[in-house]
């Protein structure tokens, strides 16, 4: 197999054989194929795209390319969600010890940031000393004494997909659904998960813009799940304006915890509730009772809050930062309004321009060796359909550094669009695949 012959057989649109992902996934994770090469397939791909059985032998190789782990002997069933990613969706941090509170095993193997969308595991890292390198056997044990763990890919578990996931978010090559789909579901099926619940965002700051290539992905990856004998469901959740209050890691780690202590914004909250209801329902814990109404009696009295600080506390950070409104969590020292110009109403807000600001300011990366600042971030004061006076802030900046936050202001002016009157209320939950 030689790697110019893939990438030239793939650009011309020609189908690649089995054999030959199988052999150019192994060289690439085992370092024989450079980068410069598999960002050259990845591109070829991206504007060809995968044949079904194309997409089965990619996602096939990525998986066997490490440990695929058997979580068999503890007991109760294991169930994770996956968002497709989105700006200001910090859903993963408040669901999975939502969940785990209600009685379910949640293994969840996340990311960190792509492109202009916001990452768990950078997230998770503003909390001081919480880790989530951690290894196999760790994993395991969380699994079995938490209830649940929140950590990133290891070099055991599907390391094809680690290196090309972050080539990928600096290649322009993201958007792509079979690479979507064969990326979360190689994770996913890699975790000895016996269920999975699939956020698809749609929307301006999704990868996905409109409903038909957001049902597409979807579709794509259930159909994965169900060839692989997993329960897989997928909600397509709105994602035309960011989700929640904030954007940026430490920003968004306070609001999750404000879901988990009742006073979370509403859309965060619904879109939360709604995938935890599809998780206990693929667990089969609620026996009766409404799922809804579990989840929102573990917010009522504190155990979803309780269980991310065992969490929180078993990965090796520090829970106190968690109290008192987050004070123990990094802080920016320069914050800056975005002021309205004229009054008005907010008909629309660019999820995606509120992103790239986000990561212009230092909470995401521009090359994929930057470092990611914690504190930095986005507060919206207005959302889609509130009023404001000319002079009052549409947005906060939370920043380090003058010409970065600059730069963000430059982009968050474009990125709100007031009008007259509220527009109709688009809801959050467009559809439901299994």
């Amino acid at each position: 197999m030689r790697a110019y012959d893939l990438i030239k057989k793939k650009r011309d649109g020609g189908a690649l054989p089995t054999e030959e992902i199988d052999a150019f996934l192994e060289a690439f994770t085992s370092g024989e194929v450079p980068d410069y090469q598999a960002a050259a397939l990845l591109m070829a791909v991206y504007f060809r795209g995968l044949t079904p059985t194309e997409l089965s032998a990619w996602t096939s190789a990525m998986l066997q390319s490490g440990d695929v782990l058997d979580l068999s002997d503890i007991p109760g069933r294991k169930v994770d969600k996956h968002s497709t990613g989105g700006v200001g969706d910090k859903v993963s941090i408040c669901l999975a010890p939502l969940v785990a509170a209600c009685g379910v095993r949640v293994p969840m193997i996340s990311g960190r940031g792509l492109g202009h969308t916001g990452g768990t595991l950078d997230k998770l890292r503003s909390i001081p000393g919480f880790r989530v390198d951690l290894g196999v056997e760790r994993y395991r044990e969380l699994i079995g004494e938490v209830g649940a763990c929140l950590v990133g890919q290891t070099d055991r578990l599907v390391p094809a997909d680690r290196k090309l996931y972050a080539l990928r978010d600096v290649t322009a090559t993201v958007e792509s659904i079979p690479l979507i789909a064969a990326s979360i579901m190689s994770k996913k099926l890699a975790e000895g998960i016996d269920g999975l619940v699939l956020d698809v965002k749609v929307g301006s700051g999704a990868f996905m813009k409109d409903v038909g290539s957001a049902r597409e992905l979807a579709q794509t990856m259930v159909g994965i799940g169900r060839s692989m004998g997993k329960q897989t469901v997928a909600l397509l959740t709105d994602m035309e304006q960011p989700l929640g209050r904030t954007v940026g890691n430490a920003l968004e780690v306070i609001e999750a915890v404000d879901v988990l202590q009742g006073r979370g914004p509403d859309d965060l909250v619904e879109v939360t509730l709604a995938l935890g209801e599809e998780m206990l329902s693929l667990a089969d814990v609620a026996r009766g009772t409404p799922a809804r109404d579990l989840l929102r009696r573990a917010i009522e009295d504190g155990r979803g809050f309780e269980k991310f600080q065992q969490i929180v506390r078993a990965q090796g950070g520090d829970a106190a930062a968690l109290e008192d409104g987050c004070r123990g969590l990094p802080h920016a020292a320069l914050r800056r309004p975005v002021a309205a110009t004229e009054a008005g109403v907010v008909v629309a807000i660019d999820a995606e321009l509120v992103g790239t600001a986000a990561v212009a300011l230092g909470a995401g990366r521009e090359r994929i060796d930057d470092e990611v600042e914690p504190a930095v971030g986005i507060v919206l004061d207005r959302k889609v359909g509130e009023s404001v006076a000319a002079g009052e802030p549409l947005c906060t900046v939370h920043g380090s550094d003058e010409a970065r936050i600059g730069r963000a202001i430059a982009l968050l002016d474009e990125a709100f669009t007031l009008g007259d009157a509220a527009p109709e209320a688009r809801p959050l939950i467009l559809e439901r695949l299994v």
